[in-house]
């Protein structure tokens, strides 16, 4: 299958990529790398200065400002990852532990978001918030059918 195949279609996607200005890149790709690819999401683009992952397109942009000014952390703001399991959050979790982010939740279920989501919450090496969830679709079908 070609990469082109493996792409959604436009009509599918709510959002083309999304971009997280940093200051030190190399710093950011030795944390992005491994941790993303604990949920199959791998470096899909490169470019002077910035570096995408995504699985088969690149969505997920780090990068220094084209500005030439210093990259800063948006307050309030956070990126939620898709996982397919809990163990792909649990995955996700401990090897950002390990590659430098900073527990802002561990994983597990969050009763305001419902039964069915499983997340976990990161700060990243320049303090971003990040999040890896898997939502348990089977469960809120079953959920949604007995109540």
């Amino acid at each position: 299958m070609s990469a082109t195949e493996k792409m959604l279609k436009q009509s599918q996607k709510s959002i083309c990529h999304l971009s997280l200005g940093c200051n030190n890149l190399e710093r950011m790709i030795a944390f992005y790398t491994p941790v993303l690819a604990t949920l199959d999401i791998h470096i899909a683009a490169e470019h002077t200065g910035a570096i995408a992952y995504g699985k088969g397109y690149p969505t997920f942009w780090i990068q220094k400002p084209f500005d030439g000014q210093a990259a800063t952390v948006g307050n309030g703001s956070h990126i939620g990852f898709m996982a397919t399991s809990k163990a792909q959050v649990e995955n996700f979790y401990h090897e950002a532990l390990t590659c430098g982010g900073r527990c802002n939740g561990a994983p597990g279920p969050r009763k305001d978001y419902g039964e069915a989501y499983f997340g976990c919450f990161i700060i990243d090496p320049e303090g971003h918030r990040i999040e890896a969830s898997f939502w348990d679709f089977e469960l809120a079908e079953a959920l949604k059918t007995k109540g």
